[in-house]
């Protein structure tokens, strides 16, 4: 009953599923193009037609298996990830997978070549070591293989030494198999897949700087005016500021409208206002005048006092592990250098919290890795105290401070910036992956579950590993077991592991072969498919992490700027002064042309002003630096080539001024603002 329950609800969600696609292709339809569905009232895309065939075949699958109760092979399950990657919050993963699809042809014309010197080296290695040259089983079954698994050299010897012990001179044939096709033809692959994605990326960048630029210079045309046809003044600004971003302050909106003109003109140019995604995501603060007593402090002293205190920490740390070797255990005393240190690292961050603020010293990457690292040690601290031994791995944190010490050499502090902005984007490769994994996870589970298993194998030349048998030494009956038998698809969790196994290419053929003895030999197809798959993320993801590494290495040889402080993340910093007649005029205008009622920001302006005793306040505006900005200052003598072929290839804004502001839509707009 259970069973029959099940299918019924497996069937309503299939169901639910199809009445879901037909109404999202109904709104792509009508609402996505709603100019065209006069002529055709269903327009479909390539993939959304996949995606019904998809669910239809699974649908008739669900209904088959609840008429016949009972599971039939259904490899059709492996596209299920197609689903998850059609949504608003996987864009990241359709980025990457189209990334890869980018990469696929200069990496299979590689990939054939690789395949070209392994059929020569399986020829040639037919004819040197095959017993019988007429006998084309062993050429099938032992030179492809055994050179495909030479060429993982994870079991490299193994495949040479049967040879090898007849004839010394054997191993040149190996020794230059592998340098061509695992040194050269590799590393082949992953320059060309390298500059690839560096191409791709460097395009990408440019499609979107372009469009940025067409974006800003339409909006420049709907701002302006008849009479101001030159220039967008604050009104208009403001108002465009109103609809961009509702939750931006009045006085956020000022100061970005005073970073963007840099002219000190009443209005933005074009020239100017080609700066606006530039400035738009600051946060704008007031900058200090040094009236702190802290401000005078020595700052180089203290943090050479603060990683010297790290590097004895750390060099006790060796001396406390080399300690538990003659019986001393942590979970029987605290060790007295733990609380002083942790002392010293707590009182340090009280103080930057308190100094800086909080949300000025949460900002910064660093700040976050040594207060987490800070709070772990003391919670480490309390597992030791009250002997929580479930918590004890807490206390190996520890020796994460120790990262501090590499951001005071350039090098290292551009290695560890790099993986801190990999973070986000490995997460999404991640994904990638795992799509990849739960798809041949599906194949494997229909295909080899419950195939291997104890004493399995035992015609196989890997038989050992799969074995069970109980010996005896002296009187005592031990139990030997091999346990390549839990590399099984009996389930999702542990095809998952078997698949992990597999492309760490850690003794992989020993899977692949107790699959194959208790299948057939095209059981091999599977795992030699798999390899090529991850071989291409595996790829993609090195040469991202290559490309995001050199990039910013080359970055930081182009733009030497001087670092005195190793932390200061100042990223990107725009600066704009502001005198007190200034701020109430603009107060003033807000106030009464504007009519906005909600002017506390600018009101605290003002009253800081006269605070402050000047007759000028220059507030400073912090966003942190992205990779866009990082291409903006790498490619700088490019961006003015494609700026000079966008102009010769579009309209210039100039000549269409006139024409937008003649149309109803632009007379409309520039009412309203």
């Amino acid at each position: 009953m259970v069973k029959v329950c099940t299918f019924f609800v497996i069937d309503c969600l299939c169901l639910l599923t199809v009445v879901n696609v037909i109404f999202f292709i109904s709104v792509s339809g009508y609402v996505i193009f709603p100019k065209v569905q006069l002529k055709n009232p269903v327009i479909l895309s390539d993939f959304c037609v996949f995606q019904t065939c998809v669910l239809f075949i699974q649908f008739i699958e669900a209904i088959v298996v609840l008429v016949r109760q009972t599971s039939h092979l259904r490899v059709t399950r492996a596209l299920r990830p197609i689903f998850l990657v059609d949504c608003r919050y996987c864009g990241a993963v359709r980025r990457n997978l189209r990334q890869i699809f980018q990469s696929l042809p200069p990496f299979i014309d590689i990939l054939l070549l690789l395949l070209f010197f392994m059929v020569i080296f399986a020829i040639l290695g037919f004819c040197l070591f095959s017993a019988n040259s007429a006998d084309p089983v062993i050429l099938s079954r032992f030179t492809h293989v055994r050179l495909h698994v030479s060429f993982f050299f994870t079991s490299f010897p193994d495949v040479m030494m049967p040879a090898y012990s007849k004839n010394r001179w054997s191993c040149i044939f190996f020794i230059v198999y592998l340098s061509i096709e695992l040194y050269f033809i590799m590393n082949l692959l992953l320059a060309v897949v390298f500059d690839t994605f560096n191409g791709v990326e460097k395009m990408k960048f440019k499609s979107l700087l372009l469009h940025k630029r067409s974006a800003i210079e339409h909006a420049f045309q709907l701002l302006v005016s008849r009479q101001r046809p030159d220039g967008v003044c604050l009104k208009q600004f403001d108002g465009l500021m109103r609809f961009y971003r509702p939750r931006m302050t009045p006085q956020d909106r000022f100061l970005t409208f005073k970073a963007l003109n840099h002219s000190g003109a009443t209005m933005l140019s074009l020239q100017d206002f080609y700066k606006f995604y530039e400035v738009i995501g600051l946060k704008w603060k007031a900058r200090r005048s040094g009236e702190h007593w802290f401000d005078d402090l020595p700052r180089t002293a203290f943090l050479i006092f603060k990683d010297l205190v790290v590097a004895i920490n750390g060099i006790w740390i060796l001396v406390e592990t080399n300690m538990l070797n003659v019986g001393v255990s942590w979970t029987r005393v605290v060790p007295w250098s733990y609380i002083i240190f942790l002392t010293i690292y707590g009182i340090e961050v009280l103080l930057k919290i308190t100094g800086l603020g909080p949300l000025t010293y949460f900002s910064s990457g660093w700040n976050l890795f040594d207060f987490s690292v800070t709070v772990f040690a003391f919670l480490g601290l309390i597992a030791l105290a009250f002997d929580m031994e479930p918590f004890y791995f807490i206390v190996v944190l520890r020796p994460l401070q120790l990262l501090r010490l590499f951001k005071i050499k350039q090098r290292y502090r551009n290695v560890l910036d790099t993986m801190f902005e990999l973070f986000p984007r490995m997460a999404s490769l991640g994904l990638t992956l795992i799509i990849f994994y739960y798809s041949f996870a599906i194949v494997g589970m229909e295909f080899f579950a419950d195939v291997v298993y104890p004493n399995c194998c035992n015609t196989s030349t890997v038989a050992q590993s799969y074995r069970q048998i109980n010996v005896t030494i002296g009187n005592r009956t031990m139990l030997e077991e091999g346990y390549y038998y839990l590399n099984n698809f009996n389930n999702i969790l542990s095809s998952f592991v078997t698949l992990f196994e597999l492309t760490v290419v850690n003794n992989w053929y020993i899977t692949m072969e107790g699959v194959t003895s208790q299948t057939t030999h095209w059981s091999r197809l599977y795992f030699m498919t798999f390899y090529i798959v991850t071989m291409v993320v595996m790829t993609i993801i090195v040469a991202f992490i290559l490309d995001a590494f050199v990039f910013r290495m080359n970055y930081s040889r182009k733009n030497r700027e001087p670092l005195d402080d190793p932390e200061d993340e100042k990223g990107i910093v725009f600066e704009t002064e502001v005198s007190q007649t200034e701020a109430l005029q603009t107060l003033d205008l807000y106030k009464h042309t504007l009519g906005v009622t909600n002017l506390s920001s600018l009101q605290d302006m003002c009253v800081a002003l006269e605070r402050s005793g000047h007759s000028s306040l220059v507030f400073l505006g912090r966003r942190s630096r992205t990779k866009c900005d990082l291409s903006m200052k790498m490619y700088e003598e490019e961006i003015q080539e494609w700026y000079e072929e966008y102009s010769r290839t579009n309209l210039q804004p100039d000549e269409t001024f006139h024409r937008e502001l003649d149309s109803p839509e632009a007379s409309a707009t520039n009412s309203v603002n």
